[in-house]
């Protein structure tokens, strides 16, 4: 079985750059998607629609994930445009 091709995320919208800026915090600290979910205490589909684009995680999820990549400003977890 081969593996599935990553389907780009749309950066056109804030909404798809945060889902690039989160797979690519994710990605860059070496977490997979299982135990970024586990560490969030979300279901690992709620954080794989989160990395697409589908979905964007509550405000009160953001301070959460930004503790997780070890950032003491919460903004720092957003996209920058």
């Amino acid at each position: 079985m081969s593996p599935r091709a990553r389907k780009e995320v749309d950066t056109s919208t804030y909404g798809g750059r945060f889902a690039a800026r989160l797979r690519m915090l994710r990605e860059k600290a070496g977490y997979s998607v299982e135990q970024l979910a586990e560490m969030l205490g979300v279901k690992t589909i709620t954080l794989y629609q989160w990395e697409q684009g589908k979905y964007a995680p509550s405000f009160d999820k953001i301070p959460e994930i930004a503790a997780v990549f070890g950032f003491k400003r919460t903004r720092d977890v957003l996209p920058v445009n």
